[in-house]
């Protein structure tokens, strides 16, 4: 045994977070161990808090503290431009460059067979009933510029086409295999400004 249980449980569940190796778990640990007390217990608390307050806007499938996120509670943004997106996380990388005004829908992945991601384990059938009810004029279709983005962003264009609504996909200008929440504001602004028809 290397560590008292206790140290050993914690660098276990540090372990579990992505991109935390073992040594990095380790290394966190005892920095946790380190810092005053009142520094370790707002952690806790805050990580507490997050998961008790937090949940998914009823509309878009955003993280949000109440009913509906910050943008869908916005009456400032245009309800009939729509962006897609895989992850909330993605939303904020949109946000970041400043030109989108619209409202989000995030479908919880891509179409990954792999994965055992098929159409039905994504909220591909919210963001239909969405555009059939809220008037949507444009939905952008803001998925990663991966094969199971790119497959994700052609499945939505064929079901969006019938409905009326134009589809559009964010521009070139992403490195292929990248995720959004890594771009920089100018590259994901470009894209998004240079969206094109699918």
């Amino acid at each position: 045994m290397l560590y008292t249980p206790p140290l050993a449980r914690l660098v276990e569940e540090l372990s579990k977070l992505p991109g935390v190796g073992p040594k990095t778990a380790q290394r966190l640990a005892f920095h946790l161990l380190r810092v005053p007390p009142e520094e370790a217990r707002s952690l806790a608390q805050a990580i507490v808090e997050a998961r008790e307050k937090i949940s998914y806007c009823r509309r878009c499938f955003n993280f949000a503290e109440g009913d509906l996120c910050e943008y869908c509670a916005d009456t400032r943004r245009d309800p009939a431009l729509v962006c897609v997106v895989e992850r909330p996380q993605d939303i904020v990388a949109v946000e970041r460059t400043g030109e989108f005004r619209g409202l989000y829908h995030v479908l919880g992945g891509a179409i990954s067979p792999i994965d055992g991601i098929g159409p039905e384990e994504l909220r591909i059938r919210e963001l239909l009933d969405r555009v059939r009810k809220d008037a949507v004029r444009e939905v952008i279709i803001a998925t990663n510029p991966r094969v199971e983005g790119e497959a994700t962003a052609m499945y939505l264009a064929n079901l969006l086409k019938p409905l009326g609504v134009r589809a559009t996909r964010i521009a070139s200008g992403l490195p292929v295999g990248g995720d959004l929440e890594y771009a920089d504001e100018v590259t994901l602004g470009r894209a998004l400004k240079g969206r094109h028809e699918l």
